[in-house]
């Protein structure tokens, strides 16, 4: 009897083990996951009935906020001046999981269920008072942010603004963008459509072109090959390296020009300045090859290649915001490293990374991890956490920083005086990488910083699908940008 007696006491003890473990792992590690799963009927009114914190810009500019409304959801989503913000803050709808933007990595923190705002939650129970949200006040400059968007109007393109010394995300635009209150709508079938129609087909404007989709760099990418160059010890500014008229692609018969004859250098030879400034893609082919693969793909792996990247949150305060994996080929072969190496081939950016290679030339060669959210406050104004500058590589030496900066300057100066804004030196690298069938178009870059002699923002502005170069298409929209955020 005592045996059966045991081995039911062990049965049983054996069973409420199970169901600690499995209560633990549903309440604590499937947590975010069950809450977000859209068939959770009961999370949704759970959500849409709390009073979600308010997306606030660097001023105190209101970019969503939930307003009371008399329907079974208690409180509407709403979004001023939506297409313009929609990228930074995402949309959260009725029928769809918040997944992009803060609206998403920030979504425990603006419902008002995250761990840190449980003596908020206990108090507003104690006290009958309903529970508010945290709200998020980001780096965005709105006029910074308006500038960039009115500049890219209906083109296809996207613009970032980061805070050189920092890392903060000043501005962060995505065009064609959309209206995030036509998701947040309370009528299911009219969010359901509209989702439906935004989502539909490759140019889906609730893509995030800035940090989500990856095109080739084109000549932006030869500050990448140049800053590996100069941390080997065996280049200067003036140090001449091969050019000529064009460049026949290792162990093919594929002939590759420069747009500009000065790009040529004089007899087969150029200077690495003159060779940036005026974007020779010979000298940069036969550099990279020179070089080798290997310290080309470690030196973009230093400044961000190859890794995604966290803009924000963590799994604790919802979907973390990402950026794609920037991608430099692996173990390429001469012809196809030649191409990388002036941004072509495989080769692959977001316009998030090539700010952020501005940044670190930009910065002495300090790459600081990129952030849009400055502080988040409990509905009390207590601050409940405030992001601080955090170094993600020092991708080379200030020496090398220095040599770049003086080759950026001089696609100002001599290739490009257009980009110039006077009393103001401007560092900046032109890309016009081709696309499409028979390369018949054009995605057009640029990137930069200034002043370039005390650094405060630096930019990259791409233009896709366009039919002329970069310094035309995208160089406009840097100046802008630079121009407003300087006479601030």
């Amino acid at each position: 009897m005592n045996k059966y007696l045991r081995q039911l006491f062990t049965a049983v003890v054996a069973l409420f083990v199970i169901l600690g473990l499995s209560s633990t792992i549903i309440m604590a590690v499937r947590a975010n996951a069950l809450n977000n799963d859209p068939r959770n009927a009961r999370s949704l009114y759970h959500q849409l009935g709390a009073y979600r914190g308010a997306i606030l810009a660097s001023d105190g500019t209101v970019m969503a906020k939930s307003e009371p409304v008399n329907d079974a959801f208690k409180y509407l989503r709403t979004y001023s001046n939506g297409p313009l913000y929609a990228p930074v803050t995402g949309f959260f709808s009725i029928n769809q999981t918040a997944d992009r933007g803060l609206e998403a990595s920030r979504s425990m923190l603006l419902n008002g269920e995250a761990d840190s705002l449980i003596w908020q939650r206990a108090k507003a129970m104690l006290t009958g008072t309903t529970n508010q949200g945290a709200s998020i006040e980001t780096s965005i400059d709105p006029k910074l942010q308006q500038v960039a968007y009115d500049q890219l109007g209906t083109r296809d393109g996207a613009a970032v603004a980061i805070e050189v010394n920092t890392g903060r995300i000043l501005a962060m635009v995505s065009t064609p963008s959309y209206d995030p209150n036509k998701l947040a709508t309370h009528d299911a079938k009219a969010a359901s459509q509209a989702y439906n129609e935004l989502s539909a087909g490759q140019n889906s404007p609730l893509i995030n072109r800035a940090t989500s989709q990856l095109y080739p760099p084109g000549s932006t990418f030869k500050t990448i090959v140049a800053s590996a160059a100069l941390e080997t010890g065996d280049y200067q500014t003036d140090t001449k390296i091969p050019a000529g008229s064009s460049y026949t692609l290792p162990g093919t018969a594929t002939q590759l020009p420069n747009d500009e004859a000065q790009g040529d250098g004089v007899n087969g030879q150029i200077s690495l300045q003159e060779a940036v400034a005026w974007s020779s893609n010979t000298a940069f082919a036969q550099l990279g090859v020179k070089l080798g693969a290997s310290k080309v793909s470690d030196m973009a792996a230093k400044l961000g290649f190859g890794s995604t990247i966290i803009i924000d949150g963590t799994e604790s305060t919802g979907t973390p915001m990402t950026a794609t994996a920037s991608t430099f080929p692996s173990d390429p072969t001469d012809d196809k490293l030649a191409l990388a190496s002036i941004g072509q081939g495989d080769t692959t950016a977001t316009p998030l990374q090539m700010a952020m290679v501005a940044q670190a030339i930009a910065n002495n060669g300090k790459l600081m991890q990129p952030t849009l959210v400055d502080r988040v406050r409990a509905a009390d104004l207590t601050v409940l956490s405030q992001t601080k500058p955090q170094t993600m590589a020092n991708a080379f030496s200030k020496d090398s920083a220095d040599k770049l900066t003086t080759m950026m300057e001089s696609v100002v100066t001599e290739a490009n005086p257009q980009l110039a804004i006077d009393g103001i030196k401007v560092a900046a690298k032109t890309g016009t990488a081709q696309i499409g069938t028979d390369n018949s178009a054009i995605d057009g870059w640029v990137i930069g910083f200034a002043p370039a002699d005390n650094p405060q923002i630096a930019v990259a502005v791409l233009v896709h699908n366009t039919d002329v170069h970069g310094s035309l298409a995208a160089g406009p929209i840097m100046r802008a940008m630079m121009q407003e955020a300087l006479q601030q």
